[in-house]
């Protein structure tokens, strides 16, 4: 098994620092059960990922306009994510959201540390539950861990299986806004994120536009 670890300023620089890394480190197989199943994928073994300063704006990927490339996530689309994440409803076509798990232990975690201090490890969220192992798609960002550190709030997430393309920077953007509202509610500073997967990867269909956009 291969360990990645990846230090990044900015969310930007997180997401092209992973494409690098998984187009050149990442495992190939044929996907055997899951999302587009028999087609290929280039996946790292494992990542950890640190991002010092996931508030610097632009929050999503930077690409250059010569390359022609579209923006794997939309501007408008970030602006729902937030919603998305803390509020519990859910169409009717939808067998789960990430608000659906969320909603009630995002006002927990703000009351724990208001009224009971800083120094805790018990302020971690958790996505999922027993049952979901039987869903045909479940939940990939399994646990927003929180701690506070020199009146700092800190997320480490961790992600079972993660799109590089464009799942992790609109997952990545999402929780930034998550953590700026949370730090914002609890009265201290905006911090890191440390984000951790099992799944980072790229589809064979995904695999030349991102060496385009690393310059390959």
């Amino acid at each position: 098994m291969q360990i990645s670890l990846i230090e990044a300023k900015t969310l930007p620089e997180a997401w092209f620092l992973s494409l690098k890394e998984v187009l050149t480190k990442g495992r190939e197989y044929v996907i055997e059960r899951g999302s587009y199943k028999g087609h290929k994928r280039k996946e790292l073994d494992f990542v950890v990922i640190r991002i010092e300063y996931p508030n610097s704006r632009p929050l999503l990927p930077d690409i250059p306009p010569h390359l022609g490339i579209p923006n794997p996530v939309d501007e408008e689309y970030l602006n729902r994510y937030l919603s998305y994440l803390i509020c519990s409803d859910k169409k009717e076509d939808e067998e789960y959201t990430y608000g659906y798990y969320l909603e009630s232990q995002i006002p927990e975690v703000i009351r724990m540390y208001k009224e009971d201090g800083h120094n805790t490890n018990q302020a971690c969220m958790t996505i999922g539950k027993p049952s979901c192992i039987f869903m045909s798609d479940p939940p990939c960002i399994r646990n927003i861990d929180t701690k506070i550190i020199d009146n700092k709030l800190h997320f480490y997430v961790y992600v079972r299986s993660w799109a590089c393309w464009n799942g992790m920077p609109a997952n990545l953007a999402g929780i930034q806004l998550l953590k700026e509202y949370m730090a914002q509610e609890i009265g201290v500073e905006d911090g890191e994120i440390i984000a951790m997967s099992k799944g980072l990867h790229l589809y064979d269909f995904e695999w030349e536009v991102a060496k385009k956009r690393v310059c390959f």
